[in-house]
Order: C-alpha cells, then sequence, then structure tokens
C-alpha cells in the first residue's frame, strides 16, 4: 500500500464529506494504494455515523473510535498503530490541510528518501494575536531547545516513512514534537514543505491559547527526557549529591566552630548557617531519591494503551 492517511478528528460531521470526496479524487487521480483512517477522539455530533456513511461508498475508508475525547496525540498513536501505508501522511480534519499536498508529501519521502516532512503554514488565516504571534514565538523556543530547524511545528500535515512512526512513542501533547522525538529516535533526514493553509469552513477551533502555555512545558519534558529519559540517576543523582555535599560541608564548619573556635558563642540552633545545612542536605536526600524511583519505574514501566476504543470500522 502506498499511502496510510491517519486523520484524527473531534465534532468534524460537516467537514468528513468533503474531505473524504476531495482524497478520494487526489488519489484516483494519482493511482495510489490508499487508505483513510479516521480517529474519532470522543465526538459529540454525529461523526462517527457519518464515517460509517462515508464507508460504505469507498471501502479504502476505516476509521476508530474512542469512548471520550483523550487528546490528538493519543487519536495519532492510536492511527499509527494501524496504518500500512510505506508512507504515513497526518493531516487535520477541518478543511484547513489540502489533500493537494500529498501527491508531492509522497514524493518526498517515497522517493527522496526523507524520513519526515513536515508542512510549513507560512501564510496563515488565523486570529494574529491569538495564534500567529504565539505560535512565531513558540517555533523559535522549539527550534532552540530542541535543534530541530522547523518553521511549524504545529502544523497537522506530515509525511513519515512507515518505519518512523513504528518507532516512537507519542504520548500526552507531544504530538507537536514527533519531529523532535523522530531525530532523538535516530531518524536525521527531515524536512519541511510550505504548505497552503485554508480558511476554516465549518465549526470553530477545538484549541485555544493554552496549548501554546502545555506547549512550552511538553517541550521542557521532552528535553528533559531526551537527555536523561534513560538514565534519571545522572540529572537527579548528581544534583543530589552537590546539595548534599555542601549541606555537609557546612555542618562540618559548624561543628568544628562549635567545639574548638567558639566554645562559649550562640547556640548553633540560632545560626543561619545551620537551617541552610539542614535543607541542602534533606533537599540532597530526597533528589538523589527521586533519581532511584526514576531508575525503579523505567526498568519496571507497563506499555498499558493511555485510551480505550469503543469501535473500529
Amino acid at each position: 500500500m502506498n499511502i496510510s492517511l491517519v486523520i484524527p478528528l473531534l465534532n468534524e460531521q460537516e467537514s468528513l464529506p468533503e474531505l473524504s470526496k476531495w482524497i478520494e479524487k487526489v488519489m484516483t487521480s494519482h493511482n495510489f494504494s490508499y487508505e483513510v483512517l479516521f480517529i474519532d477522539d470522543g465526538s459529540t455530533d454525529a461523526s462517527w455515523q457519518t464515517i460509517l456513511d462515508l464507508q460504505k461508498s469507498n471501502s479504502n475508508i476505516k476509521g476508530i473510535k474512542f469512548l471520550r475525547n483523550y487528546g490528538k496525540s493519543q487519536a495519532l498513536h492510536a492511527g499509527f498503530a494501524k496504518a500500512l501505508g510505506d508512507v504515513v501522511i497526518t493531516m487535520d480534519a477541518d478543511l484547513q490541510d489540502s489533500p493537494d499536498e500529498i501527491p508531492e508529501l509522497f514524493d518526498l519521502v517515497q522517493n527522496q528518501g526523507f524520513d519526515l516532512i513536515s508542512g510549513w503554514k507560512k501564510k496563515r488565516y488565523d486570529s494574529v494575536v491569538f495564534k500567529n504571534i504565539p505560535s512565531k514565538l513558540f517555533n523559535w523556543a522549539a527550534r532552540r531547545i530542541s535543534g530541530v530547524k522547523l518553521n511549524d511545528f504545529n502544523c497537522g500535515l506530515k509525511a513519515y516513512n512507515n518505519v518512523v512512526i513504528k518507532n516512537i512513542e507519542v504520548s500526552g501533547e507531544m504530538h507537536r514534537y514527533i519531529p523532535v522525538l523522530a531525530k532523538n529516535a535516530g531518524f536525521s533526514k527531515i524536512g519541511e514543505k510550505v504548505v497552503i493553509h485554508q480558511a476554516r469552513k465549518y465549526g470553530s477551533s477545538k484549541f485555544g491559547i493554552d496549548r501554546f502555555v502545555n506547549g512550552f512545558l511538553d517541550l521542557i519534558t521532552i528535553w528533559f527526557i531526551s537527555k536523561f529519559g534513560k538514565r534519571p540517576m545522572h540529572f537527579f543523582g548528581l544534583l543530589g549529591s552537590l546539595m548534599f555535599f555542601i549541606g555537609f560541608i557546612l555542618t562540618v564548619y559548624l561543628g568544628i566552630d562549635k567545639l574548638f573556635i567558639h566554645k562559649t558563642a550562640r547556640l548553633i540552633t540560632n545560626r543561619p548557617e545551620f537551617y541552610i545545612a539542614l535543607t541542602t542536605m534533606i533537599i540532597g536526600t530526597q533528589l538523589f531519591l527521586a533519581g532511584f524511583l526514576g531508575e525503579i519505574i523505567l526498568r519496571t514501566k507497563s506499555n498499558e494503551e493511555r485510551y480505550k476504543i469503543s469501535e473500529t470500522l
């Protein structure tokens, strides 16, 4: 199979018929063998029924329905697990991503050897204040911290070699950082393509300004995991040992001072150095234990799924 399209969605019943016809037209004109995986992330409208109806006229359409809303990352995770195509392309269901980009994305991965191609919505039709400016700041920070030189981490239109999506773990809200996850997994041929961004035709955006705040927090998380995810003791143990050592040196100093130098001076408990020493030793011990527990958790980690599926089409 040439292409698997993985499309997560939430309450997009109005756009699905038009999107499905558009995809079918592009695939047919280029003679692609393909599948469309619609991941219904807990929609409360008739999105799932629409998918069922569309499948009756197009057997290439498949679907996964979550019991409730689990988030875009979980939807992509479920879609990636089922995808069979040589090239896997993700896109949003709101018609803001154009299926006309599919042939070129496929060519870049299949014929030009890229592991991953990320879309870049260079010209956007979103709110300048609430989306465009925060997006530019977010992408700048993501480039600086991750080292992946992309202009648009948030673009949902991306193309992957199948082997990439089978070797990365998308969890939490890490969908925007899949290129970083791919880089950390050893896939270095990551490119970018300017894509068309269309104004939303139906409904309203499911994402608010809070996604950028969450995005920065996730960026810190993914930086830490990429550096110390396999060896948490190297981070927590080092800090803990340093803090404990500082506290221990202060304790020795206080003891020597009280026993041999200023024997009749004020009580040790009345000196600020005592509380600094006590605090740093306690914090150092806690950090060391955090690293130790992290190592234990890492070795006993289960692979329990992070979502529940009610139906599969």
